[in-house]
């Protein structure tokens, strides 16, 4: 039986890179860097952002940006200062996805692996209500 999420692994062509990226942006913590003692298939870091343990490993970039994305929580009074940061970085800027009131705001960015990130404000709870409320009024 699953008992919860374990982690997410990153495949990234420069970990430091990505290490300022999970640092500025999610205010991750680095735990572990396997430096020149590798266990695992190439060179890795690990993070934690609040209880998620986020890997990264070397190796090659996506060859193409998908809709395939991580979407990490953040309160709605926080929106600018998270595009503040990503915009320090450089980081693309994707714009949001057409939303019906009530299911949340999103920023959406990519990595220079073409990773795709999501910071959203809202919960399942509120998308649910929401979309059961639109249906109802269109029936």
């Amino acid at each position: 039986m699953i008992e919860d999420l374990s982690h997410i692994t990153f495949v990234v062509s420069d970990l430091e890179r990505m290490t300022d990226i999970l640092q500025t942006v999610f205010g991750a913590k680095q735990v572990y860097a396997s430096d020149e003692m590798q266990f695992s298939r190439t060179a890795e870091k690990f993070f934690t952002i609040g209880d998620l343990w986020i890997a990264i490993m070397q190796g090659e970039s996506l060859s193409e940006r998908t809709y395939n994305h991580v979407a990490f929580k953040i309160r709605d009074e926080d929106v600018d200062i998270y595009l503040e940061r990503i915009q320090s970085l450089g980081l693309d800027l994707m714009p949001p996805r057409p939303r019906v009131e009530g299911e949340g705001r999103s920023i959406y960015f990519h990595d220079a692996d073409n990773h795709l990130f999501e910071l959203h404000t809202g919960t399942l709870a509120e998308r649910l209500k929401t979309y059961s409320r639109l249906k109802e009024a269109a029936e």
